[in-house]
């Protein structure tokens, strides 16, 4: 209604510019018509948005701000959690990401092929009975979870992260979750189990919560009921994405487009990703967003940082499409925002996200086909 009495103010001021002027009645009548037809348009406009705002939603619900699919509305100040996952071979199978929101795949070390690590977001994550395994953290992992105002979970990590951590706007848990005998070695046996998240918020001071360091909506999502279609929203800028491949040789991480549900289907070290807690489903997402990104090595360890509150480019794919972006990131806590060849902020589909941070000088050869 704002925008509406701005328009007829603006109108008023026409009109009143007219008559100023010397206009003849003529003329005063027909700029009154003008601002009526006009007034008459602003008015349709306005209740056609006013209506699409007001989505009358199932009692009891509220879109997920972080996928924006219908959720039980007792979880709408409830903070996600980040849980960090072993991505080496041995860790496999993962429990739980099925379930997963978000999830980030980057680059944990220059050594060791590159090898990367999942960051998971959870926002009901008490519904999910096994998530894992649970490693250690790195700073950029940090700094991606503050701006979800999510609460780490981990096993410890370099000392590099200790300064991250000690950052008012970063809370964690860590190596406080449930041991499960695997057969496996100590470092692969820690999952967060039914009733952790619960004792870890009993015996600690950390916010359940949202606090005041979340900036509020992340992604802008667009409505349902009209998708976002890359091929008719950018018919000369959008390419084909039937099958997206990440230039990470430890673990060759992959997805493919399935046309017949929409979503992309992940797979590494040559097989279908699969959650043995979920009666075996693959990892699967709605939307994938692909960053370009520099980094910084700490130490011959492979310890390292990625260069993520800065800007870059990258790609954002859905439905079998792909989308040229630039991103930005002005702080720690502030969300990354991604922009088309315009400059203006895009929109996603709903569902669940992948987003994976490729090192700059790996880009080339990233592979969208």
């Amino acid at each position: 209604m704002k925008k509406r009495a701005v328009t007829l103010l603006t109108l008023l001021a026409v009109s009143a510019s007219l008559m100023a002027c010397g206009g003849s009645d003529a003329t005063e009548s027909s700029a009154e018509n003008d601002a009526e037809q006009i007034e008459a348009e602003v008015t349709g406009q306005t209740e056609n948005a006013d209506t699409e705002e007001e989505e009358v939603l199932p009692e009891g619900k509220y879109r997920s701000e972080l996928t924006n699919e219908l959720i039980d509305e007792s979880l709408k100040d409830q903070r996600p959690i980040a849980v960090m996952v072993d991505n080496e071979s041995i860790a496999l199978p993962h429990y739980g990401l099925s379930h997963a929101d978000v999830v980030y795949e980057m680059m944990n070390s220059t050594l060791n092929g590159r090898i990367t690590r999942f960051m998971a977001l959870f926002k009901d994550y008490e519904s999910v009975d096994q998530i894992g395994s649970i490693r250690s953290v790195r700073p950029t992992n940090v700094i991606l979870a503050a701006e979800w105002n999510a609460i780490i979970c981990h096993d410890g990590g370099p000392f590099y992260v200790d300064e991250y951590l000690d950052e008012a706007c970063s809370d964690h848990f860590s190596g406080t979750f449930s041991r499960v005998d695997n057969g496996k070695s100590r470092e692969y046996t820690e999952y967060i189990l039914s009733g952790d998240m619960d004792k870890n918020f009993s015996n600690s001071d950390v916010s359940k919560d949202y606090t005041s360091y979340y900036e509020g909506a992340h992604y802008q999502f667009a409505n349902e009921n009209n998708p976002v279609d890359l091929g008719t929203s950018y018919p000369d800028d959008a390419i084909d994405a039937n099958m997206v491949d990440l230039p990470f040789p430890h673990n060759g991480s992959y997805l493919e487009y399935n046309a017949d549900d929409q979503l992309y289907y992940y797979s590494e070290y040559g097989k279908a990703h699969v959650d043995p807690g979920n009666d075996n489903a693959q990892l699967c997402f709605k939307n994938l967003l692909i960053q370009s990104c520099g980094y910084t090595q700490y130490d011959e360890h492979g310890y390292m940082i990625f260069d993520c509150i800065s800007s870059g480019y990258g790609y954002y794919v859905t439905n079998g499409k792909a989308l040229y972006v630039s991103w930005k990131k002005t702080s720690m806590t502030s969300p990354t925002r991604y922009y088309d060849a315009q400059g203006n902020e895009i929109t996603i589909n709903t569902g669940k996200t992948y987003v994976a941070l490729v090192p700059v000088d790996d880009w080339e050869d990233l592979v969208i086909e």
